[in-house]
């Protein structure tokens, strides 16, 4: 469980980074995911990948569009 000054952490079982995506995954729950995992899970067909708000200090120049 997070707290609201704790950012939340990537749902893949044994990594333990900050997740900074939301993918929208038809076929079942969205899941909460760092930029490593969503980066290959968002590459299968149907699932979406939203930037998180936290997301803008890691990505240069506003790439999240935070």
């Amino acid at each position: 469980m997070t707290t609201d000054s704790e950012p939340p952490r990537c749902e893949i079982e044994g990594c333990n980074d900050r997740a900074s995506f939301e993918l929208h995954i038809p076929w079942k729950e969205n899941e909460l995911v760092c930029a490593g995992h969503a980066r290959v899970k968002g590459r299968q067909e149907g699932i979406v990948a939203d930037a998180l708000a936290n997301a803008t200090d890691e990505f240069p120049n506003g790439a999240a569009k935070r």
